[in-house]
C-alpha cells in the first residue's frame, strides 16, 4: 500500500479539492482554496524556519568568530569543546534548527504539487514498455503487464485510480495482437466509468502514441496493438484532464504548458505568472532574512541571481498554468508571512548586536553638542520641561536687585564720608 506522495494526494489533497469544488464549481478557485488551506496548516512550521533564518543572519558573524575561538582554544579537549559549542548554540541558536520544519513540510508540498500536475488539471500519461520477440520465442504463460495507477477524473468530483494494462504481458511475438486497456482497481474499464458517472457533454478519450520503435508496432486509435518486428517499444497512453482547457481569471487554460505555443504564439498569462513569481521571490528574500549582507559578497551574488534563476527555469522546464498559479499564490502567502514575522522584536542579545552594527555602519556616536545627538535632545527636552517664571517672581527679582543696589550705594557713601 502506498503511504507516500500518492497517499497524501489521494487522501488529503483530492478530498479538500472536491470539497471546495462542491461549494463553488470552479477549479481555479478550488486551487486557490486548496493552496491557502495547506499554507495556513503549515504556517507554524514555516514561521519557525523564518524566525531561525532571521536570527542566524544577525548572529552569524559573531557566532562564527566565537566558534573559531573555541575550536582553536579547545582543539585538544573534545569534551570541553562540545560543552562550549553547546553554550554558543544556547546563546545564539542552532543554525540547523530551521531545517527540520522545512523537511517536515516537504512531503505535503510535494503531494500538493503532484495533485495539481495530474488529473483533472493536466493530461495523465502512462508509458507502456513492450518487448517484441521473434515468433515461438515468447514465453507460453506471462502475467499481465500493468503500470502504476494514477487518479483519473471521469466527471466533476468523480475520480478513480486507473492503470494501463496489457493482458498478454509485456512480451509479444511478431504477428501477435493485443490491446492496452485502461481499468480501475475493481476491474471496470475507463469507458465503463465514463458511461456510469460522466455527464453527456464530458468526453474522456485516451490517446495512444508510439514514442519508441514506431516501425516495430502498429497501434490503433482504440489501443489495439499488432507486433511487426522484434525490438523494444514504448507507447505513451494519455488521458486528457477535464479542467485542462478551462480558464480562470486571466489564465486561458489551467492545463496549458509553456510560454510559447506550437505556432510560436506567446502565452502572456504564463509569462506574467513567471515574472510575478520571480518578483515575489525577491521581495520574500528581503523580509525572510536572505537579503544582501556586506559580510559575504559571494552569498550576496547568489541571493541576487536566485529569483532570476528560478524564474528562468520555468522557461526551459515548463509547468502547467494551474501549477504556476499555485506557486505564485504560495509565494505571495509566504512573502506576507515573512513581512509579519520581520516586525517581531529580536531577542535582547541579538538586538544589541543589531544596535552595535548600526552604530558601526553609521559611524561614531554623535557628541552631546552635535545636532541629532541623544544627549542634546535630552537637554532640550529638560529645558522645555522647565516652568517659565511668573510675573510676581519677576517683580520680586527686580525688587531684590534694586534693594541690593540701594544697599551698595549707602555703603559707598559712608566710606566717602
Amino acid at each position: 500500500m502506498d503511504f507516500g506522495i500518492g497517499f497524501l494526494s489521494n487522501n488529503i489533497m483530492l478530498p479538500i479539492l472536491d470539497f471546495f469544488y462542491g461549494i463553488v464549481p470552479s477549479y481555479g478557485l478550488a486551487i486557490v482554496a486548496l493552496t491557502l488551506v495547506i499554507r495556513f496548516a503549515l504556517y507554524p512550521l514555516n514561521a519557525g524556519s523564518i524566525r531561525n533564518m532571521r536570527r542566524m543572519k544577525v548572529a552569524q558573524p559573531v557566532m562564527q568568530k566565537r566558534v573559531k575561538e573555541v575550536q582553536d582554544r579547545y582543539k585538544d579537549d573534545p569534551a570541553k569543546l562540545q560543552e562550549e559549542m553547546g553554550q554558543i548554540y544556547k546563546e545564539f541558536g542552532n543554525p540547523l534548527a530551521g531545517c527540520f520544519p522545512v523537511l517536515l513540510q516537504m512531503p505535503i508540498l510535494f503531494a500538493l504539487f503532484a495533485t495539481l500536475r495530474g488529473s483533472p488539471f493536466a493530461d495523465v500519461s502512462y508509458p507502456v514498455n513492450l518487448h517484441i520477440v521473434p515468433q515461438n520465442n515468447v514465453e507460453q504463460v506471462q502475467p499481465a503487464y500493468s503500470t502504476s495507477p494514477h487518479t483519473i477524473f471521469v466527471s466533476d468530483g468523480e475520480h478513480f485510480p486507473v492503470s494501463a494494462v496489457v493482458p498478454s504481458g509485456d512480451q509479444l511475438a511478431v504477428g501477435e495482437t493485443t490491446a492496452i486497456r485502461l481499468q480501475a482497481e475493481d476491474g471496470r474499464s475507463l469507458p465503463q466509468l465514463v458511461d456510469a458517472y460522466a455527464k453527456p457533454d464530458i468526453e474522456v478519450k485516451p490517446r495512444f502514441e508510439v514514442t519508441k520503435g514506431e516501425e516495430l508496432v502498429s497501434v490503433g486509435p482504440d489501443g489495439s496493438i499488432e507486433a511487426l518486428a522484434p525490438g523494444d517499444v514504448t507507447i505513451q497512453t494519455k488521458v486528457p484532464g477535464l479542467a485542462s482547457n478551462k480558464g480562470f481569471l486571466f489564465i486561458k487554460a489551467l492545463g496549458r504548458i509553456g510560454v510559447t505555443g506550437d505556432n510560436g504564439e506567446i502565452h502572456w498569462d504564463i509569462l506574467g505568472m513567471i515574472l510575478f513569481f520571480g518578483l515575489s521571490l525577491y521581495v520574500n528574500q528581503q523580509f525572510s532574512g536572505q537579503a544582501a549582507s556586506s559580510d559575504n559578497p559571494q552569498q550576496n551574488a547568489i541571493n541576487k541571481f536566485t529569483p532570476l534563476l528560478f524564474s528562468g527555469m520555468f522557461l526551459f522546464f515548463p509547468l502547467p498554468a494551474g501549477v504556476l498559479m499555485y506557486m505564485v499564490i504560495a509565494n505571495v502567502f509566504q512573502t506576507v508571512q515573512s513581512f509579519i514575522l520581520s516586525r517581531e522584536p529580536l531577542p535582547e542579545n541579538l538586538q544589541k548586536l543589531v544596535d552595535a552594527e548600526t552604530v558601526k555602519t553609521e559611524g561614531r556616536e554623535k557628541l552631546a553638542f552635535e545636532p541629532g545627538s541623544p544627549k542634546r535632545a535630552e537637554t532640550k527636552a529638560n529645558a522645555k520641561g522647565a516652568k517659565p517664571e511668573t510675573k510676581s517672581a519677576k517683580t520680586n527679582a527686580k525688587s531684590s536687585n534694586s534693594a541690593t543696589k540701594s544697599g551698595t550705594s549707602k555703603k559707598v557713601s559712608k566710606k566717602k564720608s
